[in-house]
């Protein structure tokens, strides 16, 4: 496995492997900082690929801060072992992840943080945005980087394959293909439609991020607030009860 760094924003790089045997791209994110930012772990089995893409950018055992938006494997499947790297290291999620979730799996107690809270990590301001199912998950939340004004979309604007590390094309289409192309086979259903749906992602686009960080496939630069709200159209028109399932023959 080879890791693949990419400065997508000011002091925020993009660290990318490609798994061939999934077909998809697991992307984490370094804010380098006083107090180094780690945005998702990646799986154990990638971890010495990712510390080595880490250690380009800075000691990892300088590492302060690891987040992740759910508790799933590709999120914070290795958090147990950058803890053990870096001394000073805690997970960083919410109260719901914190509790349900940390309390038993990570070797010391996360750094939970209120939906609204902002985590400094020197120049960078990260705020923790609570939003229960978006994409899924109970813990479900989001990390936005008030300083850069990047949005770590976590499976949000997922797309398939080896993309670019950063685009300013069209990110919502590439997505739009992949949720139609995802609602049949074993992996189907990933992503629920609540009544909170619309809402989170309008609270979303109303931060007006300029860099969406994208956790499968490419990076976008440009307005992500337009981004979120397509995604959202998208997202009603596939998922919400009552209305007609799309097929890409739609288009």
């Amino acid at each position: 496995m080879t890791t693949v760094v990419t400065e997508i924003a000011a002091e925020v790089f993009r660290l990318s492997t490609f798994a061939p045997d999934y077909g998809i791209q697991f992307n984490q994110f370094l804010v380098r900082d006083d107090e180094p930012f780690l945005m998702h772990t990646g799986f154990r089995r990638d971890f010495a690929s990712i510390r080595a893409a880490v250690a380009s950018l800075i000691d990892p055992a300088r590492l302060r801060w690891v987040g992740f938006s759910h508790f799933e494997s590709d999120e914070c499947g290795a958090l147990n072992d950058w803890l053990a790297t870096a001394p000073r290291a805690e997970a960083a999620c919410g109260v719901v992840g914190a509790m349900v979730n940390l309390t038993d799996f990570a070797l010391r107690p996360a750094r939970a943080l209120g939906d609204g809270e902002v985590l400094t990590t020197g120049r960078h301001r990260l705020q923790y945005l609570a939003t229960p199912h978006v994409p899924h998950g109970w813990d479900a939340g989001f990390f936005f980087d008030e300083t850069t004004r990047t949005l770590f979309t976590s499976d949000l604007f997922f797309q398939p394959g080896q993309s670019e590390p950063l685009t300013t094309g069209d990110i919502v289409g590439a997505a739009r293909e992949a949720m139609i192309g995802g609602q049949s086979g074993p992996l189907a259903n990933d992503m629920p439609y609540t009544p909170y749906t619309d809402a989170t992602l309008e609270r979303l686009a109303a931060l007006a991020p300029n860099t969406l960080a994208t956790m499968h496939g490419s990076s976008f630069s440009g307005d992500g607030a337009r981004a979120l709200r397509e995604l959202a159209e998208v997202i009603r028109e596939t998922l919400a009860p009552g209305r007609s399932r799309l097929t890409p023959a739609a288009r």
